[in-house]
């Protein structure tokens, strides 16, 4: 048993320690920094469902020169313009239900000991000397830089931080250096020993690129700086930030200036450190390095996002484009953002935030796939006055076939979820939503229960076990909602319970006790209604009608198919316009909009079969978005009338 081995047996394997970078205090938290946080909030959710304890940690990093500049240029000492931006990353990680354990700051009296104790022990070891930098400096970084990391431009003599795309700075100076060259060897044979060291894969790949490509001694303090860490033994020096705020790791569970105390081993190695690519190297070069000096061991995994940008470019402080996340919930909800940025922003590659795109998806995904069956499914049960559920269940082929299908859904998304791919594991857990939305649109259970009570609770039952799990795995994104969803079915939720074996089995023997509630998502708000009849245009005469005339080439490219209406809803402050919900076969439910309410009751369209248009982009109507359009034909009167498929056309058919 190597060193690194020995150090981290103490560790209990059901102890998860998750970390996020500490946050740079020369300004606010913005949706980037959220990001990230709410990403690590997941996993720990996430190991908590499975009995597991859970260690999150955050904070702010407040040392180095650019806060510094900051507090100078705001007319206030570092430490009192620090301590007026701290409680905005608090309060904002409280806002969101981030369930960190610990936030620590830099400034902390504790962790400034343990850096000047972690310090000492590495000048008497000789991993730590001084002597005289040289070099090249990417101050807005605060990273001293390499031949690799600068580039010299055409007529200009001061290099540009490969970085940042700014000018460096020139900087010779006394410093303490880290014998970083020592350990290349030892990095690149650990990368090798550990692929899944970084993910995704080709970031780690990146990394020892650079190592292979060879490693400097790495200066470790600053003599022209006075706010930081004080070097110990020498009061002309302060400690270079990234090496002052890469053992926060440690010293945010208990590691002090004698070392890594009972406490640190409980939790320490780390078993995700998340953070954005632009920082990755000072985590899987420097950090690793420094614990290998130190005798400590490794994280498990470096989890790496990419960055989100707006407008095409990445989201930063600097160019001013940054969006608030308080703002955001307030405008869109808690939970509605949570969801968005952890399904719909990739880890694995740089992603595009729009607000559009985020109204979309709650309307899509969190209104009218979960929200909508969830309460449909109360509703329709209290209609009936059916309030309690318990087994035995007479399960017939059509519900052992749904508890297949969803624990495959299910199953494939705690794969997606070891590999630590969020926004793969709750695609497959999105899946699960529309099988039940089949599923329920299948049984029918509003007619079902004109003549079967039995067989109409038997659907219920099933729907209710399908939301119960599906509620368990979405927790970790959105746990307010879910709580609030389990609240609904009467099922206890403890999140510190063992749900492992329910999860992975998907067991169908739960009792219910339901009760109506408040849909868990309505829709965003629009004043202003808009539908397609406003945007009628005149029909063309005899004379002009070739005008209109289109070829055989783009009429293929309209697809045509046969549905059923399954649900029909009313849209607040509209007089013309019905939301339905449209079973079109194998492309799933969709949400399709149609202004006929002056012409057709909800009773008289739900259960229709009619012919849609299911390529069209997809348009909002009153906050509503349709995916698709119900052909209709017009009589003279201008009634519209629905044109149907022939029976026994299944649902789905393409019409060529």
């Amino acid at each position: 048993m190597n060193l690194e081995q020995e150090q981290g047996a103490h560790k209990p394997s059901n102890n998860r320690y998750i970390t996020t970078p500490i946050y740079y205090v020369n300004a606010k938290p913005h949706l980037g920094t959220l990001y990230t946080t709410l990403l690590a909030d997941v996993f720990k959710r996430w190991y908590q469902i499975q009995g597991d304890q859970t260690f999150l940690l955050t904070g702010t990093d407040e040392h180095g020169q650019k806060v510094a500049e900051a507090a100078e240029k705001a007319g206030m000492s570092p430490q009192a313009f620090v301590d007026q931006l701290v409680p905005a990353f608090s309060s904002a990680w409280d806002h969101y239900h981030i369930g960190y354990d610990h936030f620590i700051r830099t400034t902390d009296p504790a962790h400034m000991r343990a850096v000047q104790g972690w310090l000492q022990r590495l000048i008497d070891s000789g991993d730590v000397y001084k002597d005289t930098y040289v070099g090249w400096y990417d101050q807005s970084q605060e990273a001293f830089l390499t031949e690799k990391d600068m580039e010299f431009r055409s007529g200009e003599e001061v290099p540009y931080s490969l970085l940042s795309g700014k000018q460096a700075i020139k900087v010779s100076e006394e410093s303490y250096f880290f014998r970083l060259s020592k350990y290349q060897e030892r990095l690149l044979a650990w990368y090798q020993s550990h692929p899944d060291f970084v993910v995704p894969h080709e970031r780690l790949q990146e990394v020892i690129s650079f190592v292979s490509s060879g490693l400097k001694d790495l200066s470790i303090s600053r003599r022209t700086l006075t706010w930081g860490v004080p070097f110990p033994g020498d009061e002309h020096h302060v400690t270079y930030v990234w090496a002052d705020a890469l053992l926060n790791y440690v010293t945010g569970v208990g590691y002090d200036e004698t070392g890594c105390s009972a406490t640190c081993q409980q939790w320490w190695p780390a078993d995700i450190q998340l953070m954005a690519k632009d920082i990755l190297r000072f985590h899987a070069v420097y950090w690793p390095a420094f614990l290998m000096a130190s005798g400590l061991p490794l994280p498990k995994t470096l989890l790496v996002h990419g960055w989100i940008k707006v407008d095409g470019q990445k989201m930063s402080k600097s160019i001013g484009n940054v969006v608030d996340p308080v703002q955001l919930a307030e405008a869109y909800g808690v939970d509605a953002v949570r969801y968005y940025l952890t399904r719909y922003l990739p880890i694995t590659q740089d992603a595009t935030f729009s607000t559009g795109d985020l109204e979309t998806r709650v309307t899509t995904d969190l209104v009218n796939d979960l929200s909508n069956l969830v309460h449909r499914t109360l509703v329709l049960a209290q209609k009936q006055s059916l309030t309690k559920l318990s087994g035995p269940y007479a399960w017939t082929e059509a519900e052992q076939q749904l508890k297949v299908d969803i624990q495959q859904s299910i199953g494939a998304a705690c794969k997606e979820m070891e590999r630590l791919y969020l926004h793969q594991a709750y695609a497959e857990v999105w899946r699960a939503v529309a099988r039940v939305n089949s599923y329920m649109h299948e049984q029918a259970p509003w007619q079902v229960l004109k003549t079967d009570e039995a067989r109409f609770a038997t659907i219920i039952a099933a729907v209710c076990h399908s939301l119960a799990l599906i509620g368990a795995v979405v927790w970790p994104v959105m746990p307010a909602s879910m709580e609030r969803l389990f609240g609904a079915l009467g099922v206890p939720f403890v999140p510190g319970r063992d749900m492992r074996s329910w999860i992975c089995n998907g067991a169908w023997d739960l009792s219910f006790v339901l009760t109506p509630t408040a849909p868990l998502f309505t829709r965003l708000n629009q004043t202003k209604e808009q539908t397609m009849e406003e945007k009628k245009e005149a029909v063309p005469t005899t004379a002009d009608a070739t005008a209109n005339q289109i070829s055989i080439d783009e009429f293929v490219k309209v697809e045509i198919h046969t549905g059923t209406i399954v649900s029909v809803s009313d849209i607040p402050n509209s007089e013309k316009i019905y939301q339905m919900q449209v079973d079109l076969g194998a492309l799933g439910i969709r949400t399709i909009c149609a202004g006929v309410k002056k012409h057709y009751s909800v009773d008289e369209l739900t259960g229709r079969r009619a012919i849609f248009v299911t390529n069209l982009q997809p348009r909002k109507l009153l906050g509503v978005m349709s995916h698709g359009m119900m052909l209709m034909a017009t009589d003279a009167d201008g009634v519209p009338t629905i044109v149907a498929p022939a029976d026994g056309v299944p649902n789905g058919t393409r019409l060529k």
